[in-house]
């Protein structure tokens, strides 16, 4: 059998001996959701409800971020494709590249406070400081609009690159949002090197270009809501 269109993207990697990315609670899991995140949660699906069935989107503010090209989001886990990052060390700053819609993270390292709680960003606002041989990380100022896991603007999130050999960083990262979840829990994952001149090198993210999701899908939309009437 043929893989279909959207496997030619993939990246596959190597598989982990692990059940479970978490470390933090020991038993691998996400912790439960706050009653609070629940009803707001709950809210929203019931605000959507609203607007007809999940497969028929009423407006192109039901779609994605990442289905209108504007941003994935921070997404520490990575994706199913296009999951590779550029990293760069220049003097005072680390740049984090995404390859998902080519968004850059840029890090200031000389201590510089975040900025104010009325700027949001739909990568948050991050600060980096060195532990020995450890790059941490923390972000806060998300914007309302992103959304990992339920968590949104009252997200802070701390991550940590240490380099364990010459081709691998052991990443890991801590969700702390007592809005969202019943308690902060951490995920590791390991980064391995990838040969630039190699296949699997960052792709050009071409989103906007010949991009006819939304307008084929509200399109889509509409045909299908006048077969119901």
């Amino acid at each position: 059998m043929r893989p279909n269109y959207n496997a030619f993207w993939r990246d596959f990697g190597n598989p982990l001996a692990r059940t479970s990315l978490i470390v933090d609670p020991p038993d691998g899991r996400i912790p439960a959701l706050t009653a609070a995140a629940e009803a707001r949660l709950d809210a929203e699906a019931a605000d959507r409800r609203t607007r007809g069935p999940a497969d028929s989107p009423d407006t192109y503010e039901d779609l994605s971020p990442w289905t209108r090209c504007i941003s994935r989001g921070w997404h520490g886990i990575g994706s199913w494709y296009s999951s590779n990052y550029q990293i760069f060390q220049v003097p005072g700053y680390v740049i984090v590249f995404q390859e998902l819609i080519h968004e850059p993270r840029i890090i200031p390292l000389d201590g510089r406070p975040h900025l104010p709680g009325s700027i949001r960003l739909w990568m948050g606002d991050s600060r980096g400081r060195w532990e020995g041989a450890t790059l941490v990380v923390e972000t806060s100022n998300f914007s309302a609009k992103t959304n990992f896991r339920g968590s949104r603007d009252t997200l802070r999130l701390t991550e940590r690159y240490t380099r364990t050999d010459v081709d691998t960083i052991d990443y890991r990262f801590t969700v702390n949002d007592p809005h969202t979840f019943t308690r902060p829990w951490t995920a590791v994952r390991p980064m391995t090197r990838i040969d630039i001149e190699e296949r699997r090198s960052i792709f050009e993210y071409a989103c906007h270009e010949g991009n006819y999701s939304m307008e084929g899908i509200l399109a889509g939309a509409r045909a299908a809501e006048r077969t119901r009437r």
